[in-house]
């Protein structure tokens, strides 16, 4: 694959300033009237109202609690992150197959999107950012870029539409066409719950606590499955959301992403999104020495193991492009 066989995606360089200040931007053409997505609305009421299960007497566990930070903290590394937006949308490095289709099945347990669906929107937003095309601009409304956007049916999201003109590249690899036709992102995340259950059941009973493995296992179901993927789910809408809206520019960007320091932090780097923007085929996003990308340190660690090539830095152009900083960063 070549650098030609992308879409046309915005940078700092190459697109004048548009956004003077904050305004109120209207929604996709075609939402309205809204028609909600029923199927997306259960799924993601249900996982809220299990996760939430999970914190009840009974259910409750420490060792629930620390599988599903440790499985947000990976999963959405190296699945959503790296693989989903560096590798697979951007093109900021090379992974071997083995390893790239590994770390797809990860992303794919965040029941985000497949693969071709993911990077198609992505690739869209960044066309349009902040513009009326945007599928989750949040000068729209906050709500609607964090999640409302999920919620409705959105026509210019049509998949043959947007893959035939942002995925055509990832749809070329015989994997990811199966994952689309045999519905994987459902039996990947139903087949995940059972082996949750059974290491936690797994490991009540190697430890002797026999009459406690059932609750045992339910509990690292809960947390492992639908505490970990609402979490991942959250972390992700917030760079969609808040990162458009609060933090501080480095860069003119012609819309209005934004460094976030919370979300920053908490996304492995992600919220630092106007450096994004500045440069997206970058595999990193942390420009400042403070602005703490773990997932560019694990790019890296890969590259080092000879598990990731031809790794992009900062474009040149971004060191005469930065806009001085007056104020101290907002979280």
């Amino acid at each position: 694959m070549t650098i030609a066989d992308l879409p046309t995606i915005k940078a700092a360089a190459d697109i004048p300033a548009r956004v003077a200040s904050r305004r109120q931007l209207p929604l996709p053409e075609g939402v309205r009237p809204l028609q909600l997505n029923w199927p997306n609305i259960v799924v993601i009421g249900l996982y809220h109202a299990v996760a939430l299960l999970a914190f009840m007497p009974g259910y409750f566990s420490w060792s629930g609690l620390i599988v599903a930070v440790v499985g947000t903290h990976l999963c959405g590394l190296f699945g959503i992150n790296l693989c989903y937006h560096r590798l697979l949308t951007h093109r900021g490095l090379n992974c071997p197959k083995w390893l790239e289709h590994a770390m797809v099945i990860v992303a794919m347990s965040c029941f985000q999107e497949t693969p071709a669906r993911w990077v198609a929107v992505h690739r869209r937003h960044h066309e349009y950012s902040d513009e009326r095309p945007d599928p989750h601009s949040p000068l729209a409304s906050f709500f609607w870029g964090h999640m409302g956007w999920i919620l409705v049916h959105q026509p210019e999201l049509g998949r043959l539409g947007i893959y035939q003109r942002y995925a055509k590249d990832i749809l070329r690899d015989r994997f990811y066409v199966a994952l689309e036709r045999h519905n994987w992102l459902l039996w990947i995340n139903l087949g995940q719950m059972p082996l949750f259950f059974a290491a936690g059941f797994a490991a009540a009973w190697l430890s002797g606590a026999t009459a406690n493995a059932a609750t045992t296992g339910l509990s690292i179901m809960l947390f492992g499955v639908f505490v970990r993927t609402v979490l991942v789910w959250h972390i992700t809408w917030a760079v969609n959301s808040v990162t458009h809206m609060w933090g501080y520019r480095s860069y003119e960007t012609g819309e209005d992403s934004r460094n976030n320091i919370v979300v920053g932090l908490i996304s492995n780097g992600e919220g630092w999104h106007n450096n994004h923007h500045a440069d997206p085929r970058s595999a990193r996003h942390g420009h400042r020495w403070w602005e703490l990308d773990n997932t560019w340190l694990t790019i890296r660690m890969l590259a080092r193991l000879g598990l990731a090539t031809d790794v992009v830095a900062p474009s040149a152009h971004l060191e005469t492009s930065a806009r001085p900083e007056k104020r101290q960063p907002a979280a």
